[in-house]
């Protein structure tokens, strides 16, 4: 059944107005054209949102080390107070349940839960803010969805045994998994086990923009590391780090049969950074590069959790580089994930270096590409001097709406249609946002076209059965610091109160199914001028 609303509202006409010369075609998206039951949330992580870094118990993270030291944020800053969640939290999910998410994706601080790993206490006090969110979030008929690793983890742990370099990190991961399985469990239903292992290894372990900021060139000129090997490593622990964190769960905190009431029937993931890539040519070779580069970025993590190894694409290049599982190992990564978390945020075009040399020096890889020769693929966001899309806030993220349908076929194809969520999708304004932080209609604009094109690919039967905006609110946005803003609410930095932008309404009435029309298409029903919100 439908309902007209009739607004006559100085805000509406704005908003039209503003979408209108933004793009000359109009994306119609609304909630109808999703199943009823298909989840829309927000996202948010611990570091980037909680601040209270040294309250309660919480020991030193990684972040918290790294940021301090001059010249690793671009702004100077740290999130030491960063949007004060951890004080503001109840006042946060208010924000959610008025804009009508179904669905709320956070992390689980490490460094909070057990500030000093498996050598150390569980703390109690840590343990009871984050049943206190849950609580909240379903109470309000929010489903939480919780990562456990978003790039936060104790120092200690780094100086200890060096982190995610060490098969010691697996353990340490598995008892942080353990115990918030066993916290938390009985009210959780969605688990992302770590987020963007191929993102974090790159920036951490190959551009040194991570900690523990290892490097060597042509990426950086670090006291120590290798831009080469140390990626392969890293991920090669974290990928046997979820497998065992999802055997445990799946044995010992999900429900196997409706009478298990003290246990949810959960489901288990990881979230894998997706870039889409396209040909810079139309010749083979750059079609093969592309083919590459999807196998280096995305098929990397997913392969071994779905099948249990590698990419051949990799293996056929790195050979022994490529660090190499069990036979144990394998049957315990094989089929290791429930769906496939995707976090994709814009599309770069893929050239072939097999056969000609690329040239990449530090700064056009660092603000044009993704991996730069690795593959013997250059990828970038520019083609003779034209940028593939409309650029944003962050140097690798351009606005290619159909790269969200196609990187959704591309997972639909080579993983046989498992089901997929989209655990992160949004838009960094230019720096000039800061002057106008509220009048953000690109933002509405590029989720529209995302989200059309995303409805697109569920409509030829891809199995995805959730969307998450990055995110909820501005926020630390780790080396970038409070420079990019992602979030569908401004946080003035003084006051940190939160101020509701144009995408934030937009996100609310698309939600209740309420889409903005232009007046002038129904004049003739109403015989006069006015905004109309069709609701559905």
């Amino acid at each position: 059944m439908r309902l007209s609303c009739i607004i006559a509202s100085n805000f509406l006409i704005l908003l039209v107005s503003m979408l209108k010369s933004f793009s000359q075609e109009q994306v119609n998206i609304i909630r109808s054209d999703f199943p009823p039951d298909f989840l829309f949330g927000a996202a948010t992580s611990a570091y980037q949102v909680e601040g209270a870094v040294l309250e309660d118990g919480r020991s030193l993270s990684n972040w918290d080390i790294f940021s301090h030291i001059e010249g690793n944020v671009a702004d100077g800053s740290n999130a030491y107070i960063a949007d004060d969640h951890y004080h503001r939290y109840l006042e946060d999910i208010e924000i959610m349940h008025s804009l009508g998410l179904t669905a709320y994706r956070f992390s689980i601080s490490w460094s909070r839960i057990l500030p000093r790993g498996r050598d150390g206490p569980v703390n109690k006090v840590a343990v009871q803010f984050y049943r206190k969110i849950i609580y909240n979030l379903l109470t309000r008929g929010i489903h939480p969805f919780v990562t456990l690793f978003h790039f936060e983890y104790p120092q200690e742990l780094e100086d200890r045994f060096g982190g995610w370099l060490s098969p010691l990190m697996q353990e340490e991961y598995l008892h942080f998994a353990e115990t918030c399985f066993a916290y938390f469990g009985d009210q959780v239903k969605y688990w992302i086990t770590i987020n963007e292992p191929n993102l974090f290894s790159e920036m951490a372990y190959e551009r040194a923009n991570y900690p523990p900021a290892r490097c060597s060139p042509p990426f950086g000129d670090c006291v120590s590391g290798n831009s080469d090997v140390e990626p392969l490593i890293v991920v090669h622990n974290m990928l046997l780090a979820h497998a065992k964190a999802a055997k445990l769960y799946r044995e010992r905190f999900k429900a196997s049969d409706i009478l298990m009431q003290s246990k949810v029937d959960g489901v288990l993931s990881i979230a894998v950074c997706a870039f889409m890539y396209v040909p810079m040519t139309d010749g083979e070779k750059d079609k093969a590069a592309a083919d590459r580069a999807l196998a280096f970025n995305v098929a990397w993590t997913l392969d071994p959790l779905v099948f249990g190894d590698y990419p051949p694409e990799m293996r056929s290049i790195h050979g022994p580089e490529l660090p190499s599982f069990s036979a144990e190992e394998r049957v315990l990564l094989r089929d290791s994930i429930d769906f496939i978390g995707i976090n994709h945020y814009g599309t770069l075009y893929a050239k072939d270096c097999t056969h000609s040399v690329c040239v990449c020096n530090i700064s056009s890889c660092v603000q044009g590409s993704d991996r730069a020769i690795r593959g013997f693929t250059y990828t970038g966001g520019e083609r003779d001097g034209v940028p593939i899309g409309e650029r944003t806030g962050m140097p690798r993220f351009f606005v290619v709406p159909r790269g969200m349908e196609e990187i959704v076929q591309y997972v639909k194809d080579r993983y046989n249609n498992k089901t997929m969520i989209i655990t992160e999708n949004g838009y960094a304004s230019p720096g000039n946002e800061e002057n106008d932080f509220v009048h953000d209609e690109k933002r509405i604009q590029y989720h529209q076209s995302y989200l059309a094109y995303l409805a697109q690919a569920m409509r030829k039967e891809a199995d995805v059965q959730g969307y998450f905006v990055w995110s909820l609110i501005d926020n630390f946005e780790w080396a970038s610091g409070y420079g990019p803003k992602f979030g569908l609410y401004h946080i003035d930095r003084p006051t940190l109160n939160r101020i509701p932008k144009n995408s934030a309404r937009w996100y609310g009435d698309f939600l209740s199914n309420c889409s903005l029309v232009d007046a002038s298409i129904i004049q003739s029903q109403y015989k006069e001028k006015q905004d109309i919100m069709m609701c559905m």
